[in-house]
């Protein structure tokens, strides 16, 4: 399924757009007791049930696909006679009136699932009557084929915390009572798939809510499927290869750093060659070889990644945008303004040493090269303290603004104000005895100064 798809699936699932028939659950307690039962034909629902337990359906079909949503694939066996595919087949056509294959599908997820609480398993029966679309994705009135599937969820069902509140029989403040509430789904799925527009039976899509921890249980006892990684998972396995590569944990930052650099704009020239596509980037091993060879690494660590890598997603090799994390990125991205704006003000610097030697205000800027022109169309100000110029220069009223201002490079102001950011939003604008006054408030510990003289 792709993100149209499950789009098409998840946007029927509202007031004036919702078909479910049937809608079936137990209650299950923390010593694995099935305490509740329900089965409740969901149109007639009262309104605020109805909205609750519809939003705990469509959020089964949230979340970043091959993250939150895995599209897991039935082994051969498992279709067959006995198979769990083969039960979940039977369970949809029983649409949810079969009372023992219901009660042998929440046994089945209360002896897998792995969690020390409390839990509400939902199961919700649909058909949906798929219109036929043109080549240019307009609907027709006609339909292709009806897609009857499932909806499962299991919602953690917590204790609310202990507090204090209103007490309006009594008319006091009061130890509130605590509740049992239902939270979101943790895991759930839909099953059979909806690929391609169409009913896939050997498919099934898995939703966790957790990628970090998806409950690979549920994949493998419940649905019969393989585990599957979540990108989660991937980046973080992909992480430790690097780390466990370098002996050097300073040095295993780096070279990952550089890597996330590399994978990112492999993602965007693939994009861009093929942006209409929705079909990922795969990181093969051979591509993975080219990234750590354009990096310089040694021979050395290229054998120990490339031998990891390959042990760990030979089966199946994960998409480059699950690999990338967006935090190294931005982190490199900060880097990097930073040593711009260092070189600059070291250029700045240089500039008013040639100044304070005798060079002149003319001199000095009409000797600067390409960078120094650079620096001063970036827009950076007076960033040099002017107890930095000695006196003489103080006297002549040469300073950096003086020389961006006799050049034409800025506009001249009678009044240039440098404050830290933090004082920024601080300063307000008075009128006073009919002029005009600028205000800052000043704490005590703060200080002052104006053309470099202090005055608080």
């Amino acid at each position: 399924m792709n993100r149209k798809e499950v789009f098409e699936i998840k946007s029927r699932l509202k007031k004036t757009g919702c078909t479910f028939t049937k809608m079936c659950g137990c209650y299950v307690n923390a010593e694995k007791e099935i305490v509740l039962r329900l089965n409740e034909t969901f149109l007639n629902l009262e309104e605020e049930e109805f909205y609750k337990y519809l939003d705990i359906a469509k959020k089964t079909l949230s979340g970043t696909l091959g993250n939150n949503l895995l599209e897991l694939a039935f082994p051969l066996e498992e279709e067959k006679n006995g198979g769990k595919q083969q039960f979940l087949m039977g369970l949809r056509e029983s649409k949810l009136k079969n009372e023992e294959l219901l009660e042998t599908f929440y046994q089945l997820i209360i002896d897998s699932y792995d969690y020390a609480g409390n839990y509400l398993i939902l199961v919700y029966h649909d058909a949906y009557d798929v219109p036929a679309k043109t080549t240019d994705n307009r609907r027709l009135d006609e339909s292709e084929e009806v897609y009857e599937y499932l909806v499962a969820a299991i919602c953690p069902v917590a204790l609310t915390k202990p507090g204090l509140g209103y007490l309006e029989d009594q008319n006091k403040i009061g130890p509130r009572k605590r509740d049992w509430v239902v939270t979101a789904p943790e895991n759930g799925f839909i099953f059979p798939a909806f690929t391609e527009r169409s009913t896939d039976i050997h498919s099934v899509m898995f939703y966790t809510k957790n990628a970090e921890e998806p409950h690979k249980e549920l994949m493998e006892l419940v649905l019969g499927c393989p585990v599957k990684a979540t990108a989660a998972e991937q980046k973080n396995l992909f992480q430790n290869i690097i780390k466990n590569s370098v002996a050097d944990s300073e040095k295993s930052s780096r070279i990952f750093s550089d890597i996330q650099e590399s994978l990112s704009q492999l993602a965007e020239e693939q994009a861009a060659v093929s942006a209409s596509s929705e079909e990922p980037v795969i990181l093969t091993n051979e591509t993975v070889q080219e990234i750590l060879v354009e990096n310089g690494l040694p021979e050395e660590i290229i054998s120990k990644i490339e031998t990891a890598y390959t042990e760990n997603f030979s089966e199946e090799p994960p998409a480059v945008d699950h690999l990338i994390d967006k935090k190294v990125l931005a982190e490199n991205e900060k880097r990097k303004v930073e040593k711009v704006l260092a070189e600059k003000v070291q250029i700045l610097q240089e500039k008013l040493e040639e100044v304070t030697k005798g060079t002149g205000t003319s001199t000095a800027y009409d000797n600067s090269d390409s960078r120094s022109e650079e620096l001063l169309d970036s827009g950076i100000d007076n960033n040099v303290n002017d107890n930095d110029i000695n006196d003489n220069i103080i006297n002549e009223n040469v300073t950096v603004e003086n020389i961006l201002n006799q050049n034409g490079v800025k506009e001249s102001y009678d009044v240039v104000l440098q404050v830290k950011p933090e004082k920024k939003n601080q300063i307000k604008s008075r009128i006073i005895d009919g002029k005009k006054y600028i205000l800052i408030p000043m704490e005590e510990e703060e200080q002052a100064k104006v053309n470099g003289e202090r005055i608080s």
